[in-house]
């Protein structure tokens, strides 16, 4: 049965990897951050906020000030609907390791507050249209994946301002943590495409080897793994390799394996 899991397995893999084409370019050098917006709950129908881009602030060899991230989810978020844990995804990308100094998270106008069914527009301070600027001064390691919750405190964000209008102020805290571990390693010869195995229990995380024959897996729980390595050309033997201790927020370097006939 098991057997028969990976081989179903592997044959999804292979199709994922044709489509497209197995690139990883240099991502293993980068971190990679998720932005997620969730919210305290406050006495309104509804908090509407327009979000438009989210920029970070990192030094390190791939410095180029501030940057907006590829991918965001632009729209209107009611963030009374993320409270009691819920959040949304609001970007998911790769981001130069380093120092994060900075998140910016850009507005647009379609901003309103819900009360006794009636929407006011909030008024946005000129001082937040270039973006809200929020302080972070933490490392991001290459290779490891990281969570920023964006949590917004809805009850202390609107103000009134008299004449029944209403100004947002936003008040967000930043929190930045680690998801697990990354493995990272090789297979030789390059040339042979490889499918890659991390197998915890029931548990088990896959990739390929790009075309220089590395690999990475990032956003691995901490915890001990088998690896798995099955090359797609079948003249060559599938390689195992036990005991692969992962922590969080460190990259666990597997010696490089050598596919024999």
């Amino acid at each position: 049965m098991k057997s028969n899991f990976f081989a179903a397995l592997f044959l999804g893999l292979l199709f994922t990897c044709s489509l497209n084409s197995c690139s990883k370019s240099d991502s293993a050098q980068k971190s990679r951050l998720q932005v997620r917006l969730t919210d305290d709950p406050a006495a309104y129908d509804a908090v509407n906020i327009d979000i438009q881009d989210v920029q970070i602030n990192v030094t390190g060899d791939d410095d180029k000030g501030w940057q907006s991230l590829p991918g965001v989810k632009k729209g209107i978020y009611n963030i009374l609907n993320l409270v009691n844990d819920k959040d949304t995804l609001l970007a998911d990308a790769d981001i130069p390791s380093g120092k994060l100094h900075q998140i910016r998270l850009v507005l647009g106008d379609n901003n309103s507050v819900v009360m006794g069914g009636v929407s006011t527009h909030l008024e946005t301070p000129s001082a937040q249209q270039s973006g809200l600027k929020l302080n972070v001064q933490q490392d991001v390691t290459g290779g490891i994946l990281y969570t920023m919750v964006l949590d917004f405190d809805a009850a202390r964000s609107i103000v009134t301002t008299g004449s029944g209008k209403y100004s947002l102020k936003p008040v967000i805290r930043t929190v930045l943590n680690a998801v697990g571990g990354s493995i990272k390693g090789a297979v030789t010869p390059g040339s042979v495409l490889t499918a890659v195995y991390a197998i915890n229990g029931t548990d088990t995380l896959t990739t390929f080897t790009d075309a220089s024959g590395a690999y990475l897996i990032k956003g691995v729980p901490a915890a001990t793994y088998n690896m798995l390595y099955w090359p797609t050309d079948a003249t060559y033997q599938k390689q195992t390799k036990s005991g692969i201790a992962v922590n969080t927020g460190k990259v666990t370097l597997v010696d490089t394996i050598r596919l024999a006939h």
